[in-house]
């Protein structure tokens, strides 16, 4: 049996603030200790709960955030950037039996600890076919077309909340309840690590691969904080203005869609001008 660690660092223990996820600040440079306490207490549970294999697949921001050294020795972790799946980077093979999302986060536009979708800003909301999208159902949406169920979520307690309209019946941990974007009630590295532990021994059985869903055309719908960023969207083909500060795109599958996704991301990211946005 083999286990997918997808892993984001605004749902770590600790993190509450954009320094503790900025790479190269002294906050950042703490909290990665909680994140990898976070990602290793999970793998560790994955193995106690009878996986064979787990891979860890960074997905934070540089993709390069978690210490290796710290990790046990059992797993592996791909890490680093341009990866054709990018966060669920290794579902694609068909070798994953299950999917773990740790230090997950709300979507864009709701609340949530440091909640966005793949931007830090500039995104003020997501749909995909019409439901309101965090990176967690995005996510979901790509793996499924591989088989690959969706078994453990960690993060604050909205994201905990935001996983249960695309995975129910995966194991939920909530490291953190949101106070404001900004702010949490935060518990101990010590005690998240027990819960996460212990939550990923018993997801464990739920990671069985399913068939393989059949691709099928997906509408995703992105709103903006600004109106010349819909103008650098619409450059990619079949990104089409829905709105003044909206575009939208339908592909053939989630795998398009999702790629189509990172496309348009990446573009407005190129977009953007210092403190005017």
């Amino acid at each position: 049996m083999k286990i997918l660690i997808s892993a984001d660092m605004e749902g770590a223990t600790g993190v509450t603030w954009p320094a503790d996820v900025l790479p190269g600040t002294p906050q950042w440079e703490r909290c990665r200790a909680m994140f990898t306490s976070d990602v290793d207490a999970a793998v560790r549970g994955f193995f106690e709960g009878g996986a064979d294999e787990v891979l860890i697949n960074e997905a934070h921001w540089s993709m390069r955030n978690l210490l290796l050294e710290k990790l046990d020795e059992r797993c592996e972790m791909l890490t680093g950037k341009h990866k054709e799946l990018s966060m669920v980077e290794g579902a694609q093979h068909g070798d994953v039996d299950g999917i773990a999302y740790v230090g997950y986060h709300a979507g864009a536009g709701t609340e949530g600890v440091l909640a966005h979708t793949f931007l830090a800003n500039q995104l003020t909301g997501v749909w995909a076919d019409g439901v309101r999208a965090s990176e967690g159902y995005l996510n979901t949406l790509v793996v499924a077309e591989y088989g690959v169920p969706v078994v453990l979520v960690t993060g604050d307690d909205r994201a905990v909340e935001d996983s249960r309209g695309y995975a129910p019946d995966a194991k939920g941990v909530a490291v953190k309840d949101y106070v404001s974007r900004y702010a949490a009630v935060c518990r101990p590295p010590a005690r998240t690590a027990r819960e996460i532990r212990a939550a990923a021994r018993e997801a464990t059985p739920l990671a069985v691969r399913h068939t393989p869903q059949a691709p099928e055309p997906h509408t995703i719908e992105i709103e903006f904080d600004a109106e010349h960023l819909v103008g650098a969207a619409t450059v990619i083909p079949g990104v089409e203005r829905t709105g003044e500060r909206r575009v939208g795109f339908t592909q053939p599958s989630a795998y398009a869609a999702y790629r189509c996704f990172k496309a348009v991301t990446t573009v407005v990211s190129s977009a953007v001008e210092e403190q005017y946005g």
